[in-house]
């Protein structure tokens, strides 16, 4: 069962061949269109698809979290220009601003009706007000929706950068139902999201400084241990598994 990825920068797209080749995220085909150009029928037979795709990060921390390849899932990162106080002022818009592609998302939640959908957005008062109205599409089309926040901190970054994640669950009737996946145990999920000094360490052992290695490691062991800690915009085992439980408890419950 191939995944699609939706990626438009043509070298994160590189990045994301070279990651299937690899197999550190789920095999597919990338796709470099314009999410705008993207048609419910091209996304026939792909169990996962992973929008605004960047270099997998989705597929990577779902499979931290136990969220096999076969399980089908949704994701999009939407650009977050709009909705950033990192942007320059004068350069973002908001929902009038041309890089606001969740209604081009919606459209293809809305033809394609995926099981569960994972997405972020920026950590702010703007984000918060994006998450509003994409809660309101998503629960017109029988979607149950929850988000947290959290901090690129818990990934080992040495700066704060919140970040809003949300799930949403299709709660229409027959939709299909998973059995709640196993969980990924604490002292697994360690090496990824426990280490609050991640970011340090990789600059000092891309340096060269080796010594704060722990004994037995090899420099390149712990540059790529680093570098996972590090992945993305502060997803980490921890936080995914804590959206799948959520996923699943509310399968279960409605």
């Amino acid at each position: 069962m191939a995944a699609y990825y939706n990626e438009i920068d043509p070298y994160a797209a590189q990045w994301l061949r070279n990651l299937i080749s690899a197999g550190h995220i789920a095999a597919g085909d990338v796709d470099e269109r314009s999410i705008e150009d993207v048609r419910p029928d091209d996304l026939r037979g792909y169990t996962q698809c992973h929008f605004f795709a960047g270099i997998g990060v989705w597929s990577f921390a779902l499979r931290m979290a136990g969220w096999d390849d076969s399980r089908p899932v949704w994701t999009g990162s939407c650009p977050c220009q709009p909705f950033s106080i990192a942007a320059v002022a004068h350069e973002r818009a908001g929902f009038d601003d041309s890089r606001h592609l969740f209604p081009t998302w919606f459209d293809l939640i809305r033809e394609c009706r995926p099981v569960v959908c994972f997405g972020e957005q920026v950590g702010s008062r703007d984000g918060l007000t994006w998450l509003d109205s994409v809660f309101d599409h998503l629960e017109s089309e029988s979607y149950a929706c929850a988000a947290a926040i959290t901090s690129a901190a818990g990934a080992g970054a040495d700066h704060i950068r919140n970040r809003l994640y949300f799930v949403a669950n299709s709660m229409r009737t027959g939709r299909q139902r998973h059995q709640p996946i196993e969980r990924v145990s604490l002292a697994a999920q360690a090496p990824f999201a426990e280490s609050r000094n991640a970011a340090a360490r990789l600059r000092a052992l891309m340096a060269g400084d080796y010594s704060g290695l722990l004994s037995g490691d090899e420099p390149s062991i712990a540059v790529e241990r680093c570098r996972a800690r590090g992945y993305g915009n502060a997803i980490n085992a921890r936080q995914a598994a804590i959206f799948i439980e959520c996923a699943d408890e509310a399968m279960t419950h409605h």
